[in-house]
């Protein structure tokens, strides 16, 4: 496995394919107009395909590809997801009918899931525990960078070529991609019992056990699936900015777009360059990291709320807001790898992304919305304002969970030293 000797290059190929993930993903968005238009989709059946299918199938298969990864080639199941949602992708370009289409973004999810618990429990491994969170935080850079790409390129290459050659194109860079990758090898069928996991049922049943008994470890994936709640709000912030604030819907699309391209990028590599630098300093290490940057981010993300879009008060908590959960990955994930037992680290990170989809972007979003709609017939004058202040709090609240899993840890670790203590 002369590859695992070049962990940078492991490292940057993981940020490519990560990067195509985002830009697969995200090309719905935008091609919206021209995909409703040619396929005469409802608002409902688009909110579907974009809410609803990749919530369920994301969700859903990141655990089950994670049991894969913890047993078998991490490679090998990368380069098959890459496969599925490339091939996917392609017939996204294909569809005649919203049925067809449902049925190949349902694909495409299930692919992308296989890319993150993998790669991250690959990255654990070669990377020490001083600069693992860096090498996450680069790695997760591809969440903000294929937002922003996928945009750019709807409205040039998209623009002259149209929706369907661009989903084409993608798919066939994806199965570029993905055979040479499958040719890496990585046979884990010689590791011993505790490094290599189990079969999908008693993998999962195992992680449950694991992440209800780590106190430290549950509560990291708490705070974790906590910060997203700020995904969920961005949902409805262009509704918020121009029906209550008073914004031009045109200009301010393109605004957002370019801050959070930005400053979610910068919250991708800060997090996890400071992570690494300032966790060793701190006794309860990523987490009580975490916590300090969700302390230094909740005031002017709070702020935001309140202050004249005039202020520049106003832009710099909407850049917090973009920059808190991006700079939570690269330690996050660190963190959660650093607790998580070898041979399950795919299947917990995994878990970690179906608790992200299922309660932060799929339940937050529907409530976020139920609850705009209740104040809007209530006669509220603010009724997205309000909803969204309650939201930044839970999402603030997740400091709490970050310190609580830091003082687990800190006892966690004191106990081990009075165990080995007795034996010296």
């Amino acid at each position: 496995m002369f590859w695992k000797k070049s962990p940078s290059a492991v490292l940057a190929s993981l940020l490519v394919i990560h990067l195509l993930a985002h830009i697969d993903r995200n090309m719905l968005l935008g091609f919206s107009p021209q995909i409703i238009k040619d396929l005469a989709l409802s608002n409902t059946q688009y909110g579907f395909l974009v809410g609803a299918v990749w919530v369920l199938s994301f969700g859903v298969m990141a655990m089950f590809m994670g049991t894969l990864a913890d047993r078998f080639s991490r490679t090998r199941v990368i380069a098959a997801g890459v496969l599925i949602w490339s091939a996917c992708t392609l017939a996204s370009g294909h569809a005649q009918s919203f049925e067809q289409m449902v049925v190949a973004r349902f694909f495409v999810a299930s692919g992308e899931a296989a890319l993150v618990p993998a790669a991250v429990a690959l990255l654990a491994e070669l990377f020490s525990e001083k600069r693992r969170g860096t090498a996450m935080g680069l790695f997760f850079m591809g969440i903000p960078m294929g937002v922003g790409c996928s945009f750019l390129l709807a409205g040039s290459f998209g623009a002259t070529h149209g929706w369907r050659t661009t989903f084409y194109v993608l798919g066939i860079v994806g199965v570029a991609v993905a055979l040479p990758l499958a040719l890496l090898k990585e046979d884990r069928s010689q590791l011993a019992p505790q490094e290599r996991g189990a079969p999908f049922v008693a993998q999962a049943l195992a992680v449950l056990r694991t992440v209800g008994g780590n106190r430290a470890l549950g509560f990291v994936i708490v705070g974790f699936v906590l910060v997203h709640l700020v995904f969920a709000s961005f949902s409805f912030s262009q509704l918020w900015l121009v029906n209550e604030r008073g914004m031009n819907a045109a200009g301010i699309a393109t605004r957002i777009g370019a801050l959070q391209l930005v400053f979610g990028t910068l919250g991708a590599v800060m997090g996890g360059v400071m992570g690494d630098r300032v966790a060793s300093k701190l006794r309860g290490g990523h987490a009580s990291f975490m916590a300090l940057l969700v302390v230094i981010c909740a005031p002017l993300m709070l702020a935001c709320r309140f202050v004249p879009v005039s202020s520049p008060l106003f832009y710099i908590g909407m850049c917090a807001g973009f920059f808190l959960p991006l700079a939570v990955y690269g330690p996050g994930a660190a963190a959660i790898m650093s607790m998580a037992p070898q041979k399950m680290r795919s299947t917990i990170f995994g878990f970690t992304m179906l608790s992200i989809n299922v309660f932060a972007l799929a339940i937050g979003t529907v409530v976020i919305g139920m609850a705009a709609d209740h104040f809007i017939k209530a006669g509220a004058t603010a009724p997205l304002t309000g909803v969204l202040i309650a939201t930044d709090v839970l999402t603030i609240s997740s400091a709490l969970f970050f310190a609580l899993a830091a003082r687990a840890s800190r006892r966690q670790r004191a106990l081990a030293l009075q165990n080995i203590q007795p034996a010296r």
